[in-house]
């Protein structure tokens, strides 16, 4: 086991004044791998004067100058990417044949794509008599959560730096590894000191003293909704810039002409894929009453051909933790108890598994969008099919929600997906089997929070607009 005893302050390692401490725990072997500080206000007030102090020389560099650290950071990124990997394999329980891919490669890319939008920082544009330029927003407040978290960091990091702002962030407790070894990465790479800073510590108490921290100009959140209205609430006070991305109870349309088969593949596995622990995860597989019950044996021999473990053939590892583990197996027996038929899965922990905070890979069917497994987020590898008779319902259903994070449709050409897609309220759509990708911009509507990561939509976060009458 690890002992961590500092944080990541005005360019150098810091003894943390918390006196409090958080086991990491390897959630598919339930082993303490590691002890973090946790941090207290008196972290947060020595991160934010540091990132105070280092704004006004680092907001005036140029954007040559930060395009040439973040791509130094992307560079060390690669280079480190074994330790990367293990940081976040280790903490969040992916198995570790899934994690270059799914959880540091696409980082790493997005890093080194926000280099040159440093430039953007340098456009300026004549409006009659006016001349109008872009500054940075000033100290910004990150918050992240646990199930992507170098995802997180970068898709907050980067545009921050590439516009000039500077940083204090805190990763979740449970899975900080990465976030450590990316503060060693900053400074390797020539990051001014006081431009990054890092604390680990509690949400109500690091998170709450960043966002209602009257020297932090924006915060930036991504996890719960009920957290992030905590937040915004919090920030109220000082009229701070916030910008968050939240909660998300996805639905997917399959079309009555598509390729069922393929459809609902693509569907059990966006949905298995990280053990559920995916905020864009679409959850709530919509299909015509026609081709229902072929896709519910479609779904369920698909779903048990996959593999839940932590070894080289895992497809679903364990979940992030043991208080997440009993979260998802309540939401599968209320799925039960409100009369939903369960077609795999269930509570029982996998046969041949007799450690770790697994949860099998569940199906229901004959769900209504009017049950709890259809309303709120699970978080977990659980799917619910709800059957459809017309097109028009089904977007209807899909639309009845609070959220709306994402979305996706399996049709028979792109044309019609996208004819779909344009109907859905949501940030983003997966049209017929389509990727994620990291010069989109990423953030949802409704109760799925507010503002754009990544693409240039995500540049715009972090930057104030002067206009100068000449």
């Amino acid at each position: 086991m690890k002992v961590y005893d500092s944080f990541y302050i005005d360019g150098k390692w810091v003894k943390a004044l918390g006196k409090e401490t958080f086991a990491v725990i390897n959630p598919a072997t339930e082993e303490t791998i590691a002890s973090v500080p946790m941090g207290n206000t008196e972290d947060v007030d020595r991160a934010v004067a540091a990132a105070r102090k280092a704004f006004p020389s680092w907001s005036s560099t140029s954007a040559k100058q930060r395009c040439d650290i973040i791509n130094k950071i992307a560079a060390l990124m690669t280079e480190r990417q074994a330790e990367l990997v293990s940081a976040v394999s280790s903490a969040m329980g992916c198995p570790k044949h899934l994690t270059p891919d799914l959880q540091v490669k696409g980082p790493t890319f997005a890093m080194a794509n926000f280099a040159e939008r440093a430039f953007k920082m340098e456009e300026t544009r004549e409006a009659g008599n006016s001349l109008i330029v872009k500054e940075p927003v000033g100290v910004c407040g990150f918050i992240n959560p646990w199930n992507y978290p170098l995802h997180q960091f970068v898709g907050k990091v980067a545009p921050a730096l590439a516009a000039g702002c500077t940083i204090v962030i805190k990763p979740s407790e449970q899975t900080p590894l990465q976030d450590l070894v990316m503060a060693q990465i900053m400074h390797d790479a020539g990051v001014p000191a006081g431009v990054f800073n890092l604390v680990i510590g509690a949400g109500p108490i690091v998170g709450a003293a960043l966002s209602s921290h009257p020297q932090v100009d924006m915060v930036s959140f991504t996890g719960s909704t009920r957290a992030g209205k905590m937040i915004a609430i919090s920030a109220a006070e000082t009229v701070k810039r916030v910008t968050q991305e939240l909660g998300g109870k996805s639905p997917y349309i399959i079309t009555a002409d598509a390729d069922l088969d393929a459809a609902v593949k693509y569907g059990i596995d966006d949905v298995m894929i990280n053990t559920g622990q995916t905020c864009t995860a679409l959850t709530r597989m919509l299909v015509p009453q026609s081709r229902y019950e072929e896709a519910v044996a479609l779904a369920k021999k698909h779903t048990e051909s996959l593999t839940v473990g932590c070894g080289e053939d895992a497809f679903v590892g364990p979940m992030s933790s043991a208080r997440q583990q009993a979260t998802v197996l309540s939401f599968i027996e209320k799925g039960i108890a409100e009369g939903a038929r369960l077609v795999t899965g269930g509570t029982d922990m996998p046969e041949h598994l007799t450690k770790g905070f697994y949860v099998r890979p569940t199906v229901f069917a004959d769900v209504n969008n009017q049950m709890t497994i259809a309303r709120e987020e699970i978080f977990g590898p659980v799917l619910c099919m709800i059957p459809y008779d017309t097109l028009e319902q089904a977007i209807d259903i899909a639309n009845d929600t609070p959220y709306g994070l994402s979305s996706g449709v399996f049709a028979k050409d792109k044309d019609s997906g996208v004819a779909i897609a344009r109907q859905l309220r949501a940030g983003q759509c997966y049209v017929n089997g389509g990727s994620f990708n990291y010069l989109a911009p990423f953030g949802g509507y409704k109760q799925s929070g507010n503002g754009r990561e990544f693409g240039d939509e995500g540049m715009h976060e972090f930057i104030e607009t002067k206009a100068m009458q000449l």
